[in-house]
């Protein structure tokens, strides 16, 4: 076909939330359930709750599954903080790399210490710094992104 032959189609635009990327099976299944929910609850008929189940699973993209549920009440949030997700390779053995050089290092303390005729314990004044180290590595390490997802789907 050449251009003049070719139908218009305008510019495709993101909307924010990224609700233009096409919805994923479990995006579907979490809307039904929420869906389920509220027939359940009594907040929509059932030949609402059909009609609305048989959109979700023609549903290409989050922006066809947010009006189905825009409607009904957000679902509870569990408490407590969502669980982290896992650090990426790199940052898992650069973790690794600085255990083993604290390992070393306590163990070369701990010797010096024996050997010495020092009757207080001072290599856990190092000792401590060196374990609070390891512990801002890891909270600070990069981890694997999360899926972020729409408010009105989660």
């Amino acid at each position: 076909m050449t251009d003049t032959q070719m139908p218009f189609t305008a510019p495709r635009t993101v909307a924010p939330g990224g609700s233009d990327l096409l919805a994923s099976d479990t995006e579907r299944e979490r809307v039904a359930d929420r869906l389920r929910a509220a027939a359940t609850d009594g907040r929509l008929t059932l030949s609402e709750a059909d009609e609305r189940q048989a959109a979700v699973y023609a549903a290409r993209t989050r922006a066809e599954l947010i009006p189905l549920v825009s409607d009904l009440p957000a679902p509870a949030r569990p408490s407590g903080r969502p669980p982290r997700p896992p650090m990426t390779d790199r940052a898992r053995r650069r973790f690794h790399v600085h255990v083993a050089i604290v390992a070393v290092l306590f163990t070369v303390l701990v010797v010096a210490w024996a050997v010495s005729s020092a009757p207080f314990f001072w290599p856990a004044w190092p000792t401590f710094w060196m374990l609070l180290s390891l512990f801002v590595h890891s909270r600070r390490a990069e981890r694997e992104p999360r899926e972020q997802l729409p408010e009105e789907l989660r």
